[in-house]
């Protein structure tokens, strides 16, 4: 059985509205102590009231060591998350959250940055360009959202050393200032990196184009927030058996590997539940799965060695798990 991973204590120094239905949580050390460090790019897990657990990416700079950023949009498709936050979470809340994980990191030999933030995907981006800035790096930063109104940390952004290198796009604005994504991919240089985050249809646009340009993946960086819900319908039966035991487990058509795995005692760590996250990531020693993840690249999936059991299943009758 893995061991449950740990967590720390954080309580809620400020909470501020950044925008429309967007807020944003400062946390600190319950204890006063200092935060452990992380990078541009990093996320934690938030144990929410009523038990869920949701990844937030942090977006304050990582020379900071006293305290965490997040921003949050209130979702009414969400499931539940961001209703909690906003509702049920206030200044002086004490939370746990996990130690920063980093699953969307800068490329250290990009000779350019390009950060295009889809609405609250601008949260990693706002850590990336606070670092990169930090360092004297090439970078320019896109984020396009419904409306000025709906559009956070835009008095951060204006103030900012490295404003001049950010842009602005609004869907109700004029057409000359919306994000033209195949020009914006078009003007770059060779060595440059793409960053990706935001909204699904958002990130498949940036991509899509992207790889209709022929960027090679290795420049392609993207980290979803949420997956577009799958037609389950038709979803079958199949075995999970666990390397280390032989120990076999069956998986109800209407059940996921992962609550499978839960249910027969497996303490296997989660978070988003939707694929995105990569936090319930598992080896696979045989069978194929069939991915329905967002997390790992198309290489990744091809290699059928991993999965995400939180969304993923199988096309064999059995997956050997390395577990």
């Amino acid at each position: 059985m893995s061991q449950p991973s740990p967590t720390l204590a954080v309580r809620v120094a400020s909470k501020r509205t950044e925008a429309l239905d967007i807020c944003s949580l400062e946390l600190v050390a319950a204890d006063g102590t200092t935060l452990p460090a992380f990078t541009a790019g990093a996320h934690i897990d938030v144990h929410l009231p009523g038990g869920l657990v949701r990844p937030y990416s942090l977006c304050n700079p990582p020379s900071d060591t006293g305290r965490y950023v997040i921003g949050v949009l209130r979702d009414a498709h969400s499931r539940g998350g961001s209703v909690a936050v906003h509702d049920a979470v206030s200044e002086g809340t004490v939370l746990q959250i996990s130690p920063p994980k980093n699953h969307f990191p800068l490329a250290p030999d990009a000779d350019h940055h390009l950060l295009l933030g889809g609405g609250i995907g601008i949260t990693p981006l706002l850590a990336m360009a606070e670092h990169l800035a930090s360092q004297g790096e090439s970078f320019e930063l896109h984020h396009s959202t419904r409306s000025r109104e709906r559009t956070p940390f835009t008095q951060r952004l204006a103030t900012a050393s490295f404003a001049r290198h950010v842009h602005h796009h609004f869907d109700d604005g004029h057409d000359t200032q919306k994000l033209d994504i195949a020009a914006t991919l078009k003007k770059t240089s060779p060595g440059t990196h793409l960053y990706v985050c935001g909204p699904q249809g958002f990130m498949d646009a940036v991509l899509g184009a992207a790889r209709a340009q022929g960027w090679p993946e290795q420049r392609l960086h993207h980290e979803y927030f949420s997956a577009a819900p799958v037609d389950t319908a038709g979803d079958g039966s199949f075995e999970l058996e666990v390397a280390s035991t032989g120990q076999v487990i069956a998986v109800a058509p209407a059940q996921t590997a992962l609550q499978a795995l839960l249910a027969a005692g497996f303490d296997i760590p989660m978070s988003c539940e939707q694929g995105v996250c990569g936090t319930c990531l598992t080896g696979v020693k045989a069978g194929t799965p069939e991915h329905r993840d967002h997390y790992l690249t198309p290489e990744e999936q091809a290699a059928n060695d991993q999965f995400l059991p939180c969304c993923s299943r199988a096309k064999s009758g059995r997956l050997v798990l390395d577990l």
